[in-house]
């Protein structure tokens, strides 16, 4: 048996094929992990999403922001929901997007697996979270989102404020605990998540770090593996394995072996954009280089 963690899905179906191919991925013998937003801007977000959906007996998935924003969309009024970019369009209008969509909703925030020694969140942990503690913080929303009362999380989630506090109750700590999981990137050594920087290290201001390498951060008992950060690219340090490689935007879709002791990274070409488009994050002297089409481990 293989298990193959693969990053950022985004709606690009043709891409996501072009991996499992390369992978040789058999649902005989092989696991999937989905490292969260299976959908939006990759113009076939309903084929992806019916993709991932027809491998649930041989995948994990972890929700992204995407991911929960079209749960959230697919509550709202039809005449509201036309209003959503075409690609969202597809899926909450499709004739199975009621198994798809409740499929998805049961989907976690983190998954460990201890023994694997591996843990898989969307974008990231606070600096203080243990992978205990990160488990249990999710087992807290997915109560709700699992629930009765997920129509309540989805109307309540949207917003920057307030920052994660344990002392936090009710919304505001479900909110928090949602933004951490799927909308980390910078924060600050308090853990206070920096929104609007996006850009790949070393373009933010001071005082941020990378989630992953602030100063006082807990040390951690599972290796990480997570998507979300494009510009970040592919990276491998601190016990962290960030496989999102911009799919979407032009770059690469990325598959990573999580049972084995070698690096083995597998990609493909992502979706074709036109000109103009977002530009691709360029390599760094603190990022391993990205390995060849074939799968070949990356260089140290």
């Amino acid at each position: 048996m293989t298990v193959w963690a693969i990053g950022d899905l985004q709606g690009c179906y043709d891409a996501t094929q072009r991996l499992l191919e390369r992978i040789a991925f058999d649902p005989a013998r092989d696991t999937l992990w989905f490292c969260g937003d299976l959908v939006n801007r990759g113009g076939q977000s309903l084929e992806t999403l019916r993709l991932v959906h027809s491998l649930r007996d041989n995948s994990v998935v972890v929700l992204g922001n995407h991911d929960l924003s079209l749960l959230a969309i697919g509550e709202r009024r039809e005449e509201e929901q036309r209003k959503v970019n075409p690609d969202l369009q597809r899926v909450v209008l499709a004739p199975d997007r009621d198994e798809l969509l409740g499929w998805l909703r049961m989907q976690k925030l983190v998954h460990a697996d201890r023994e694997l020694g591996w843990m898989m969140v969307h974008a990231g942990l606070a600096p203080k979270w243990t992978t205990q503690l990160a488990e249990r913080y999710a087992r807290e929303v997915e109560k709700s989102l699992h629930g009765d009362q997920y129509r309540r999380l989805f109307k309540n989630m949207y917003g920057d404020r307030p920052a994660w506090n344990p002392q936090l109750a009710g919304a505001d700590r479900h909110r928090a605990i949602i933004n951490v999981f799927t909308r980390l990137r910078y924060c600050s050594p308090r853990g206070r998540i920096a929104f609007e920087d996006k850009g790949s290290p070393g373009t933010q201001p001071a005082g941020l770090y990378p989630w992953y390498a602030v100063p006082g951060r807990v040390e951690r008992d599972l290796k990480i593996v997570c998507g979300h950060w494009s510009t970040l690219g592919l990276f491998i340090g601190h016990g962290v394995h960030a496989i999102d490689t911009g799919a979407v935007w032009g770059g690469k879709l990325t598959a990573l072996q999580l049972d084995t002791d070698e690096l083995r990274v597998v990609q493909v070409p992502g979706r074709d954009v036109p000109p103009g488009s977002r530009p691709l994050p360029k390599p760094r002297p603190s990022q391993r280089r990205q390995p060849d089409s074939r799968g070949a481990p990356a260089a140290k």
